[in-house]
């Protein structure tokens, strides 16, 4: 049996590496290329760039430091922040990353995941969607996009669907609601996302110990992520880059 990868999330904001709770009160934490080198000692299995600052300042992604962490960096990395063209996601392949994440654009401009699975395969087109509660009751789950500011009409498995049409290959899926929280995924999220379609679903949101991704990927993930339970420690929260070995994360499979 393949052993289900576990992938950080790193967080970038104005060039340093940020963690928040539900999309919000981001602290930084450190200098994301130097998080990179200690998770080359740590032998991680992948990890997922995300900048988040990109689409709210409307700016192209910072090829200059994708290039520097790429080149440092001993495992695959996806990136996502930014891409509106296919010209941006071109220059990001050419720094050295593997996959690129989609996620408001993929709404607003579906043709991008088209053009992007045509030339680099569907296997390297990522598409991150992020999903909170909505209505007066908060009872009724919902896509948003632009950093959760922006609700869509359809339904999480519509929208996934959806995206599968258009050449996503793999999809991460985020619970706005549970991220930062490290007190578990959404799991009926993951169940009903998952048991609908056949490419690959990555958990996100709420990972806060190794329970929580067995329990994620029993619900149906192919692979479990998280960002908080990376880099926090204890109650207080202090900084300190971990990463399971390979044996422990193999015991809970």
């Amino acid at each position: 049996m393949i052993r289900p990868r576990l992938i950080p999330i790193l967080l970038i904001q104005d060039g340093g590496l940020v963690k928040g709770v539900n999309f919000k009160k981001h602290v930084y934490v450190g200098d994301p290329v130097n998080v990179v080198k200690i998770f080359n000692e740590k032998e991680v299995d992948e990890i997922a760039i995300l900048d988040i600052s990109c689409t709210v300042e409307n700016r192209d992604p910072n090829y200059e430091l994708i290039s520097e962490i790429t080149s440092e960096a001993f495992m695959p990395l996806s990136y996502g922040g930014g891409l509106k063209s296919i010209e941006q996601v071109r220059k990001i392949f050419h720094s050295g990353v593997e996959k690129v994440i989609f996620n408001t654009s993929a709404y607003l401009n579906p043709n991008l995941i088209k053009e992007t699975a045509k030339e680099f395969g569907s296997s390297s087109t990522v598409v991150s969607i992020d999903v909170k509660t909505s209505g007066f009751f908060k009872s009724t789950k919902k896509v948003f996009i632009q950093n959760s500011r922006k609700q869509i009409e359809l339904t999480p498995l519509e929208y996934s669907k959806m995206l599968v049409d258009l050449g996503a290959g793999e999809i991460i899926l985020t619970s706005v609601d549970h991220e930062g929280l490290m007190a578990g995924y959404d799991n009926d999220l993951i169940e009903e996302i998952t048991s609908n379609l056949e490419i690959p679903v990555v958990a996100n949101g709420g990972a806060g110990n190794m329970d929580h991704f067995k329990q994620a990927l029993n619900h149906g993930a192919s692979a479990v992520a998280a960002g908080s339970f990376f880099v926090f420690q204890g109650t207080h929260k202090a900084v300190l880059i971990t990463y399971p070995s390979y044996s422990d994360f193999s015991q809970i499979i």
